[in-house]
């Protein structure tokens, strides 16, 4: 039997209610057997322990933040296998910080069973690549019903999801999934996802699933806090004791992610909201996303989704209060200049002059992993002790490959600079091959020593660097460079800033208006009318 869109919600709905009535009755009953100091979260765990039925919870995993501007060409099947092969089974549930969580949270349950659905791991190249193909995501979305199929009855399904896959054909691709997952398992059966900060969301997703969960930390240190909510949610909802209602708004807002660090304001302002609101009500959860804007989809932007137990009026005031304080920042989320790579790495030149050191070149604006801004201004401004990590150069390893070059020979080789007009110039580096071989994730890197104590890393694809244990390759020591270059917009700050290491920390912008910079508007999108996005415009709905 095929449901249609609206009997399908219809049915949803009115099967939690008949639940739920029964599971709320019987929970308010056995909560007030217990301790009085007992707190609502305490007493719905003795419960679910002891008295209810045991679940089997369905788990997939399918995560792609896709750069539909970036020159990487198409993704294929093979570019999601090129590392490792599709996780299966027991290898599912502890694929990423989401999904550990999920699982930790779950092992606190007693007579639930977890079923880790054939997932994918990840694209070789990462964002860097450009819109998936619509064979890909049919491929690896039959891998995953065909097995959740073979596990049916499941009593909820989980969804590891990114938020910002593009997909060439379906202008969707999460609420896509979910509404497929719907179609499997029926209307009652309860779905969760989570999604990263940058998802492109709205209120699709949630006509098929029943509650998402967003990173409110930028960098994300809090997936597995997130897996972990989302797990304890569903195993509310599978056993009737919270009802979903949700509601879903757009404040119109569009944003590059190097001004999306929610270590400052506004940011920041607008997660701790998010948090006050949680902190108020009672079984209320809001979650953010500000959107990734280098995917050319219909839903970019700042997106709000808050999920409350059978209290849509209160999903409403909560959303509408959050759209409406997003909207009043927003001019506080722009502004911020970045520096250009010369002044950039003439600034670190007298940092380094009086002590303030180890330099931080955070090169945020290179999507493609091979902008050689940076590197021509060290070379060109004679700077020393540097190591930069990473440059990508597919082209050179190859090379090295096929000329069987040894470790410790000369190396004079034209590095990067060749994706896009984004990428500056291929730049001459002259020095000594100091390590070849598997390095970051890849079998495959160069490690060159050239100029005055200078060490270049060259990968074959765009590596960001987030902690200083990444470098640690081919008999690297971070620790004996005055300044690091990491390709990373924010995550950096992660190991580099909040660790306290880095003295000093320039985010450096590029010449001209490409993709990664802060300048969307010299883009072209297809899907998106920037005229109705902050900056750049004025949401129809507010004019």
């Amino acid at each position: 039997m095929v449901l249609n869109h609206e009997a399908l919600k219809g049915y949803r709905v009115n099967s939690k209610i008949r639940l739920g009535g029964l599971w709320m009755v019987l929970w308010s009953l056995l909560a007030g057997c217990g301790d009085a100091g007992q707190s609502s979260s305490d007493a719905v765990k003795s419960t679910t322990e002891v008295t209810v039925k045991p679940l089997k919870i369905a788990v997939l995993r399918f995560q792609h933040e896709t750069c539909t501007f970036c020159p990487g060409g198409d993704v294929a099947i093979e570019d999601w296998t090129r590392t490792r092969a599709p996780d299966q089974g027991a290898a599912v549930l502890q694929a990423g910080g989401y999904v550990k969580g999920f699982s930790a949270a779950m092992s606190e349950y007693s007579g639930v069973e977890l079923i880790g659905l054939t997932s994918p791991e990840g694209v070789f190249g990462g964002s860097s690549r450009s819109w998936s193909t619509q064979d890909t995501f049919e491929h690896f979305m039959g891998l995953m019903l065909t097995d959740l199929k073979a596990n049916l009855p499941v009593d909820g399904v989980y969804l590891a999801l990114h938020g910002a896959m593009a997909v060439r054909g379906i202008p969707r691709p999460e609420a896509e999934i979910a509404k497929r997952v719907r179609q499997v398992v029926g209307g009652a059966v309860p779905i969760v996802a989570t999604f990263d900060l940058h998802a492109n969301e709205d209120e699709e997703f949630l006509k098929w699933a029943d509650m998402a969960f967003v990173t409110k930390r930028y960098p994300h240190y809090d997936t597995s806090v997130q897996g972990a909510r989302a797990a304890r949610a569903l195993v509310r909802m599978a056993r009737g004791t919270y009802i979903p209602t949700t509601a879903t708004r757009k404040p119109g807002v569009i944003t590059p992610t190097v001004l999306q660090w929610t270590g400052k304001s506004p940011a920041m302002d607008i997660m701790e909201r998010a948090r006050r609101w949680e902190a108020r009500e009672t079984d209320v959860f809001v979650s953010v996303a500000f959107g990734f804007p280098w995917a050319d989809v219909p839903d970019v932007g700042h997106t709000v989704q808050v999920m409350t137990n059978n209290d849509q009026a209160l999903a409403n005031r909560i959303a509408e209060d959050m759209e409406e304080f997003m909207w009043r920042t927003r001019e506080g989320m722009f502004g911020e200049v970045f520096m250009m790579p010369a002044e950039a790495v003439s600034k670190t030149i007298r940092a380094i002059e009086t002590g303030h050191k180890p330099v931080v070149l955070a090169d945020y604006s290179d999507r493609n992993g091979d902008s050689t801004y940076i590197l021509d201004e060290v070379i060109k401004q004679g700077l020393s002790k540097v190591l930069l990590g990473s440059i990508r150069d597919e082209h050179v390893i190859r090379k090295l490959i096929q000329d069987e070059v040894e470790v410790g020979e000369a190396f004079d080789m034209m590095v990067g600079g060749f994706a896009a007009d984004s990428s500056g110039e291929p730049v001459r580096v002259k020095g000594a091959l100091r390590y070849f071989g598997e390095g970051m994730g890849f079998e495959k890197i160069a490690i060159v020593q050239f100029g005055n104590s200078n060490t270049l890393i060259i990968t074959p694809a765009l590596e960001q660097v987030i902690w200083k244990s990444q470098y640690e390759v081919g008999g690297v020591n971070p620790d004996d460079y005055d300044v690091l270059m990491t390709k990373s917009r924010v995550h950096f700050r992660r190991g580099f800033d909040e660790t306290g290491y880095a003295k000093s920390i320039f985010v450096v912008d590029a010449p001209g208006d490409f993709v990664g910079t802060v300048r969307l508007d010299a883009l072209t999108f297809e899907n998106v009318d920037l005229t109705e996005l902050y900056p750049y415009g004025i949401p129809p709905s507010r004019r």
